[in-house]
């Protein structure tokens, strides 16, 4: 009899990637995927560690786990990710019932990992490598909707910002081949996928020799659109250092490149980006904004804010709303600054902003996002767009929703059209987070 797997993944979309890789690693060695922890023989957390907040959620579950095995005496648990890499041994402290710890780089030892656990020993991997990208695993995918996936084309990362964990637990860049890119990419949307995203830290940094030919990502990109011209492409995340015209360029010539583009500021005062060791000041990344409006004049643009970084004054401060304001975002994650150990900024700066100015700031862009994601809203009013249905709206059956090329929520009143098809849409209303509209019938695309 099969023994079932119970898998949950924290952080970032390279997470939810890598748990199915993992899945389809350990159903090659006998486990089912099980939605109901009371069932498994195996718990496995895939964990982040970006930000203290993503760790005091796993040791949460972990608690909650640990009451699970005092009653369930056979569940193995294992913890997986960056938090594993990490804090490899105050995980397996015999308090925390931790039987498995294995890093980002160590996915394919765990039927040996798991094995030993079973016989009762303390089963850890957390060995980064120079080459793993899992290029040949084909992922069991865990989208609910079968019309968007991710595909990894790299791991690691090689730009050590001063506040960032990430190149300590995931080690240093590597590019995936590209043609295992591309048949992963043929092989979802024959099986009727219409939709993928390129995962990396730094999509913009892949670089791969094939036949002594050297494969950028615009070129990675061009190939990718060049798969059908029913597949929308899309990309995360680019880093503003290393986003070019030609890729702007590429983007510009292939339809079905999605025209958005997610853009991690982080603050808009070159003084604190020093800080940050983000090796570009606000002029640069102004810039880059410049060129994404002459190439791409349609393109929706996101962002990342860090608040109270380290020395962050006042005046830093009314640069990064400035810079909002200027930029018009149409969307932003936005965090307070959160010390992680290890990384450059613990060891040689202080976190010397308090925690209630951390708040106040935090708070003050998160109301200028929401007037500028109204605003841009706003401006779609009228408008027409060509929407890829993912499915029923969350609120009603009644209604159906998709996104835009911009990567605009559209929610509509069902007309016949189903997931995965392409369908024209009126917007009439929004709101800051969603656009409301009308499907042109009978202008579908299957």
């Amino acid at each position: 009899m099969p023994r079932k797997l119970y898998i949950e993944t924290y952080g970032c979309q390279m997470n939810v990637a890598d748990s199915e890789v993992v899945v389809s690693i350990l159903g090659d060695n006998g486990y089912t995927l099980t939605d109901n922890m009371e069932n498994a023989d195996l718990i496995l957390v895939n964990t982040c560690s970006i930000r203290d907040n993503a760790e005091q959620r796993v040791w949460g579950r972990l608690d909650l786990f640990k009451h699970h095995k005092r009653e369930n005496p056979g569940t193995m648990i294992g913890i997986i990710g960056c938090m594993a890499e990490r804090l490899k041994e105050q995980l397996l402290e015999t308090d925390r019932m931790v039987d498995i710890v294995a890093g980002p780089d160590s996915y394919r030892d765990l039927p040996r990992l798991v094995d030993e656990a079973w016989e009762g020993q303390k089963a850890v991997n957390v060995l980064l490598s120079r080459e793993e990208t899992y290029a040949d695993i084909d992922p069991v995918r865990s989208d609910r909707n079968g019309v968007s996936s991710f595909v990894s084309i790299m791991r690691g990362c090689n730009n050590m910002c001063s506040y960032c964990v990430v190149p300590y637990v995931r080690g240093a860049e590597r590019s995936r081949d590209p043609q295992t890119i591309i048949n992963e990419v043929k092989e979802l949307f024959s099986r009727g996928y219409r939709e993928v995203t390129l995962l990396g830290q730094n999509v913009n940094s892949y670089s791969r020799e094939d036949k002594d030919n050297k494969i950028s990502f615009a070129r990675l990109l061009e190939m990718t659109a060049a798969t059908d011209p029913e597949l929308r492409v899309r990309f995360s995340t680019s880093h503003p250092k290393d986003i070019s015209d030609e890729l702007l360029k590429v983007m510009a010539e292939n339809d079905n490149i999605c025209k958005h583009i997610h853009l991690p500021v982080q603050s808009g005062s070159s003084r604190i980006l020093d800080l940050m060791n983000r090796k570009y000041d606000r002029e640069w990344y102004m810039d880059r904004i410049r060129a994404i409006r002459k190439f791409l004049p349609s393109c929706s643009l996101s962002s990342d804010m860090i608040t109270g970084f380290c020395t962050e004054t006042e005046d830093d401060h009314r640069q990064t709303l400035s810079l909002m304001n200027w930029a018009k975002y149409d969307f932003a994650y936005m965090f307070k600054y959160s010390e992680r150990p290890d990384t450059l900024a613990a060891r040689k700066l202080e976190d010397d902003v308090p925690e209630e100015i951390k708040t106040r700031r935090l708070n003050e862009i998160i109301e200028l996002q929401n007037r500028l994601s109204l605003e841009s809203k706003r401006k779609d009013l009228g408008k027409t767009f060509e929407v890829l249905v993912e499915g029923f709206s969350k609120k009603s059956k009644n209604d159906l929703s998709g996104r835009t090329s911009q990567n605009k929520v559209v929610v509509f009143p069902s007309n016949g059209s189903k997931a995965g098809d392409y369908v024209k849409v009126k917007i009439t209303d929004c709101t800051a987070a969603t656009l409301l509209g009308e499907a042109i019938c009978p202008d579908i695309r299957h």
